[in-house]
């Protein structure tokens, strides 16, 4: 029998992945008496109770990345699969998550069922009142496990949480999980344009982030060393080693099973040289006849087409509700006098806006026209910080949501500027999550240790975080790897290189408080899953 009296204490989750076991370390096999003593030797007197009691120690709190947020312990033999074990769900929308726990941990998946059987593995929709859709609980009792959510995503990660906790031969304790993320975008970006990545080593990432409770990879497939996804509109600016349109089906199809938005961006006006090198009539030159690299002359109509027409090819290939537009690094802008250097956009921004018009007048329009591209097809339009500009007779759109990764552009303003205008921000930190290939100018790769220590999702530049009553207009956080010299690693070694940073920010994602584990402690306990 087990021992009566459990305890309702309430423990902070701890981080790193590992066991998760009911005795805090052991598989709570061995048999201790009421009093706390060994169990007696076999010389020892038989007891007169015809069967033999026992008592369990209070569980422990799991051992994941992330941490869970809530633990409440309790006493009992916890739970492992074991062959013959069912999963069950009771709403069909949850076969995709019954199905993929069932296959990973060796039980069977039965489906729909209303009869309960010991070792049972439930799935149900439901939960508290109020708690947000990604939310989750993990209860372990009587001999089984029931994992629910207000929806299937919920629910996906509380089996995430399980799968962690069980990997290699670790027990589920009893009691019961409540779980939920701080942050509501958790995302990878890769630079797929510089460098091609394999179909498949874009599905093993899919695998990482599911794993991870991350839920967006952006894909930034247009820049000027290339065009990596099919087109048929425009097969021609389509580089030679690229991604077919049913690889990138697979792989959004994969995401989506994980609860992982695909966040397409075609960058433009600037980066667009791959385009270019197909359209040359295209691109923006000075007063002097020379060509800006990557650049295209947004005074030509022609090329807003030509861009838009892009954006509406793959926007049935991402079906997700994001789209990054980039509006970064317009090469016209750097210069001392833009007006002066390039008439042609000066005259456009005359004509368009008014008398006082200037090129980033120009430059904002472009910006809201390709947002008016997107949300005709219902998609949520973001781009770069240095795509804003301040004093613009223009706007790119209240709804626009700032990607902020820098403080070093020409006119450079500080996050509270963005944030004090009502504006909401995705945080892409370059001095903590770019991942530059090859360490071109002042990047240095980012360390999993540097992240854990030192960023939070305020710390939107630089190292200071932004006051805390911004906290609700920062959407979130990205990784970012670019690959700027392509040749300076493999694939393989930007996986590797990238997995314990990856591991950092979705724990400073998902848990805003200060972390239980030392950094040491942390990467053991994401080495033991590898």
């Amino acid at each position: 029998m087990i021992a009566a009296g459990v305890g309702l204490v309430v423990i902070a989750g701890g981080v790193g992945l590992g066991l998760w076991s009911a005795s805090g370390g052991g598989d709570g096999g061995s048999a201790i008496s009421p009093s706390g003593a060994a169990s007696a030797s076999s010389s020892r007197s038989p007891s007169p109770s015809p069967s033999p009691s026992r008592s369990y120690p209070l569980s422990t709190a799991p051992r994941t990345i992330p941490a869970v947020r809530e633990h409440t312990p309790a006493r009992g033999p916890g739970w492992r699969p074991e062959k013959g074990l069912r999963v069950v769900v009771d709403d069909g929308a949850l076969a995709d998550e019954g199905r993929l726990l069932a296959g990973e941990l060796g039980l069977t998946y039965a489906g729909e069922k209303d009869d309960t059987r010991a070792g049972d593995v439930r799935l149900a929709l439901g939960g508290d009142q109020g708690a947000g859709a990604e939310s989750y609980t993990l209860a372990v009792r009587g001999g089984g496990v029931e994992i629910s959510g207000p929806s299937d995503a919920g629910v996906f990660y509380g089996t995430r949480t399980l799968k962690q906790v069980v990997g290699d031969g670790g027990t589920a304790p009893e009691g019961v999980v409540r779980d939920a993320p701080a942050k509501a975008q958790r995302g990878l970006m890769l630079d797929i344009a510089r460098k091609h990545f394999t179909a498949s080593w874009i599905e093993d990432r899919v695998r990482e982030l599911g794993d991870l409770k991350f839920n967006q990879l952006g894909l930034h497939f247009s820049d000027d060393q290339g065009f990596r996804i099919e087109s048929d509109r425009h097969p021609e600016v389509v580089s030679e080693q690229r991604l077919t349109k049913a690889e990138v089906r697979r792989i959004v199809d994969l995401a989506a099973e994980r609860h992982i938005t695909v966040v397409p961006e075609i960058d433009s006006p600037g980066h667009l040289g791959a385009v270019i090198a197909a359209h040359p009539r295209l691109q923006l030159r000075d007063t002097a006849g020379n060509a800006v690299r990557g650049a295209v002359d947004i005074s030509r109509a022609d090329a807003a087409t030509l861009v838009d027409e892009l954006l509406d090819e793959y926007v049935d290939l991402f079906p997700g509700g994001q789209w990054h537009l980039g509006g970064d690094e317009y090469q016209a802008l750097t210069a001392a006098d833009p007006e002066a250097s390039y008439p042609q956009l000066a005259a456009a921004a005359r004509k368009r806006y008014g008398a006082g018009a200037t090129v980033a007048d120009l430059a904002t329009g472009w910006l809201a026209d390709r947002a008016d591209t997107v949300r005709a097809h219902g998609r949520s339009p973001r781009a770069w910080n240095d795509g804003f500009y301040r004093g613009t007779e223009a706007s790119p759109g209240d709804d626009v949501r700032v990607a902020y990764w820098t403080g070093k552009e020409i006119g450079a303003r500080q996050p509270v500027e963005y944030l004090s205008a009502g504006r909401k921000l995705v945080n892409y930190n370059d001095e903590f999550l770019y991942y530059v290939l090859g360490e071109p100018q002042t990047f240095v790769y980012p360390t999993g240790q540097r992240i854990y220590e030192q960023w939070t999702p305020r710390v939107l530049r630089g190292t200071q975080a932004v006051d805390e009553r911004y906290e609700g207009q920062i959407l979130g956080g990205s990784l970012a790897v670019w690959c700027d010299l392509a040749g300076a690693q493999t694939q393989d070694q930007v996986a590797a290189g990238i997995r314990l940073p990856l591991r950092a920010t979705v724990q400073k994602l998902w848990d805003p408080g200060t972390p239980e584990l030392s950094w040491a402690d942390f990467r053991r306990l994401a080495d033991r899953l590898g």
